[in-house]
């Protein structure tokens, strides 16, 4: 393994954990995409299935168990531990149109009609425009979290090493060279050139926008010589990049008054 490979994996390895951390930190998936992390678990799984029948190392078996373990866990935290706070009307791309092609290119251009080759082809056609879907709802939305804009960034970098990493197997490997995963490869870098302009260019200033969410809440107290009064209480929580604190406000007949913070 190279320099360019072994940075590569870390760098994916980093662009991950920066995401959980995300999730787990601010305990919202806002802004994240379902359908790329759905489809990025989709090629580990397809792409790693050879676990069963083939060990080249084992720094190569974990770092496939954690690629896969850690896609499955994002997924989910979206679609079922914090679904209340997706997306989901800006994450609408229909898988049809970023899986149906992958799988005809991977019946046209595998190497051998074997079921694991072909799995293999079709995930490195589906990891080229996995990302899509999640770039898609950054350009519809107009926003992205620090944490989220750091794990595109991490997540472009791992591809874009692949370049070098590509270059020097070439030099080094009797002119080896796999177009199968060189094509894809430069495709999916392509896809984060803009990204990365705005991330060099305008940086925290343009990924650290507030999100700011309101919450509403009704609940029944016993008063004074047992009289039932309604509180409604309003609950702000300014950005789940900031610490995680909120605004209390307690609404009743003569206003909205502040009433506290809630660390």
């Amino acid at each position: 393994m190279n320099i360019f490979r072994l940075l590569g994996d870390l760098s994916h390895l980093v662009a991950i954990l920066l995401l959980l951390h995300k999730i787990t930190s601010s305990r919202s998936v806002s802004g994240l995409s379902l359908h790329s992390q759905v489809l990025f678990l989709i090629v580990f799984i397809s792409r790693y299935l050879d676990l069963f029948t083939t060990f080249i190392s084992l720094y190569n078996s974990v770092m496939k168990v954690i690629f896969i373990a850690t896609s499955a866990l994002v997924c989910y935290d979206i679609a079922v531990k914090h679904r209340n706070s997706y997306k989901e009307g800006v994450d609408n791309i229909p898988y049809f149109y970023t899986i149906t092609p992958c799988i005809l290119l991977a019946l046209i251009f595998k190497r051998k009609f074997t079921i694991l080759e072909v799995l293999w082809t079709f995930s490195e056609f589906l990891e080229a425009i996995a990302i899509f879907p999640q770039l898609d709802m950054i350009q519809t939305t107009g926003e992205a979290e620090s944490i989220t804009s750091h794990y595109l960034f991490f997540l472009g970098l791992y591809r874009a090493l692949y370049i070098p990493n590509w270059i020097y197997r070439y030099y080094t490997e009797k002119h080896h060279l796999d177009l199968i995963s060189v094509i894809p490869g430069i495709v999916q870098t392509a896809l984060y050139i803009d990204f990365f302009y705005l991330y060099i260019t305008k940086g925290l200033v343009w990924s650290n926008m507030v999100n700011t969410r309101i919450a509403l809440k009704r609940e029944e107290q016993v008063g004074i010589e047992k009289k039932t009064f309604t509180v409604r209480t309003m609950s702000v929580l300014l950005s789940p990049n900031l610490p995680r604190k909120k605004l209390k406000f307690t609404i009743d007949l003569t206003g909205v008054s502040h009433t506290g913070i809630i660390k």
